[in-house]
């Protein structure tokens, strides 16, 4: 049985190998933690296209000795053009288009978390060196992985019609690639080469801010260059929950940090008796799941519209009332609307005691399915999910920040441990971030296992429509018959399955030592030093 690898030295962990690697070889030459990350962003963003882009937005964790821990806010705005009278007036009265153009609303923020992550942390070395991996591949190329392909196929009929689309993924005569063909973005790997050179800010208020903006507008996007101008990443605090194991933190709104944390919150009150992946403790995160979700669906969004304090959801009388509210027999009826979303979460830990966790994202596979003919970047449609019901808690408004699936989680443990631990895949999110740390830190598996062991999805995600509970089939047969019995509508997905995500996780031990894992799910690795 694989258990989670050691080191002492310093750990990147992410869902495609060659990015763990790049932040592993940055840790190698003297950079931090925070370093490492953003050389494995770049990367993956070139490797494991379909899940995230340059193009997309990013949240971060961050974790220094002696200092709480800071968030980094890199989620783009919508477009000052971006109204419901723009939408109505282009032919979409109902809803905002999930592909194209008009999916193509907010600014890209990843890019400006980079850059405001390292401000915040400091470092070592040029940005040239924390790019040149992902321009090496960018330029001479790297293998096309099963899974975009994949997920290439599930949705080319709504994403080769894109513009650039089919010039970046696919072959001539719109065909797919082939698996471990090579892939290279020339243009893409031109514009990692100029903010290597020029400062990442180039994307925002300089050449290549120029380029996107007469690009976009050139295709019917609403975004402008005041609003790449205006964009810029924010510091932020997390929000963190008491746990009897120790303190979890998670990013506030726009994301679903919230919900993360009130899973834990509300199943630390109802555990006493579970044991690892029994019934108690599934059907528990699951009925927890449905108690986050409920607050998650009728308030996150935007901060600065929001009515209500996220922390109010945190305090433990209120978790004491959700806890209350769960039948430890029978599933409270469902569904909840669900959320899609495709993404990478991905950590890194120094030597030197500073640790990461990582978000980044175009927010569905391939994201408005728009690559930028002079740049190579593939644009996000995280604005998709504003609505055009202006009563709605989520109403597109010019400047106003989209809803996001994306939280990065960290806790510091009672007995000195701290843990970066993350997902990707829109409603699974939070839960496979409950699956996870409560396996580990609340039960003592191994992290490892914690990781490998069967999951389960209460909703949506990865262009599946059914709301059912979704279980591997690797669980405990006795476990599935129960969650039948207790009222589960649950639907068996094959064992290490997609649909649950992607996750990973680094744990810091009191003595300086570093485990991690990675998900065999996935096309990554653990990269120690």
């Amino acid at each position: 049985m694989l258990r989670a690898l050691s080191s002492p030295r310093g750990m990147a962990t992410a869902p495609h190998h060659l990015a763990a690697q790049a932040g592993a070889g940055v840790l190698r030459d003297g950079g931090n933690a925070v370093e490492a990350m953003v050389a494995a962003a770049a990367v993956i963003a070139v490797v494991y296209p379909h899940m995230n882009s340059i193009g997309g937005d990013g949240f971060w964790l961050i974790s220094q000795p002696g200092k709480a821990p800071r968030g980094v806010e890199a989620c783009g705005r919508a477009a000052g053009l971006a109204t419901r009278d723009w939408y109505r007036n282009a032919g979409y009265p109902e809803a905002i288009p999930s592909r194209g153009p008009l999916a193509a609303n907010t600014v890209a923020g990843a890019v400006s978390g980079w850059q405001a992550a390292l401000e915040h942390a400091g470092g070592k070395l040029p940005l040239s060196r924390l790019l040149q991996d992902a321009i090496w591949y960018a330029r001479n190329g790297a293998p096309v992985t099963q899974s975009q392909i994949d997920y290439t196929q599930k949705f080319r009929e709504e994403l080769a019609p894109q513009p650039g689309f089919a010039q970046a993924f696919l072959r001539d005569g719109g065909a797919l690639p082939e698996v471990r063909s090579v892939q290279r973005f020339p243009a893409l790997a031109g514009t990692l080469e100029q903010l290597a050179q020029r400062g990442l800010s180039d994307f925002y208020r300089g050449e290549i801010a120029h380029a996107l903006a007469a690009e976009l507008e050139r295709l019917g996007s609403p975004v402008r260059l005041q609003d790449l101008q205006r964009h810029h990443a924010s510091l932020v605090t997390p929000l963190e929950v008491k746990l009897s194991v120790g303190t979890g933190y998670n990013m506030p709104p726009p994301t679903q940090g919230l919900a993360s944390l009130m899973i834990l919150g509300i199943f630390d009150r109802i555990r006493e008796g579970a044991t690892v992946d029994s019934f108690a403790h599934v059907h528990g995160l699951v009925e927890s799941t449905k108690q986050a979700f409920l607050v998650r669906n009728r308030h996150v969004g935007d901060p600065e519209a929001m009515t209500v304090d996220p922390a109010d959801f945190l305090t433990p009388a209120a978790l004491d009332e959700r806890a209350r509210a769960i039948d430890p027999a029978r599933a409270r009826p469902w569904p909840e609307p669900a959320i899609k979303g495709d993404t990478v979460w991905m950590g890194a830990m120094d030597g030197e005691g500073c640790s990461v966790s990582y978000i980044q994202s175009v927010y569905w596979e391939f994201g408005s399915g728009v690559v930028l003919q002079d740049t190579g970047i593939n644009w996000q449609n995280r604005g998709s999910s504003f609505s055009l019901d202006p009563a709605s808690h989520l109403a597109l408004e010019p400047g106003r920040k989209p809803f996001h699936t994306l939280n990065p989680a960290l806790a510091r443990l009672s007995d000195g441990r701290e843990m970066v631990y993350g997902n990707m895949g829109g409603d699974g999110q939070p839960q496979s971030q409950a699956a996870v740390f409560s396996r580990y830190a609340m039960f003592g598996q191994d992290l490892q296992q914690a990781v490998t062991a069967p999951r389960w999805l209460l909703g949506r995600t990865w262009g599946q429509m059914s709301v059912s509970l979704k279980v591997e089939d690797r669980l405990d047969p006795a476990v599935v018959d129960a969650l039948k019995k207790a009222g589960h509508d649950v639907e068996l997905i094959p064992g290490f399955s997609d649909f649950v995500g992607h996750a990973g996780a680094l744990v810091r031990h009191p003595n300086g030592m570093i485990s991690g894992a990675s998900d065999p799910r996935s096309d990554g690795l653990v990269a120690a030093l």
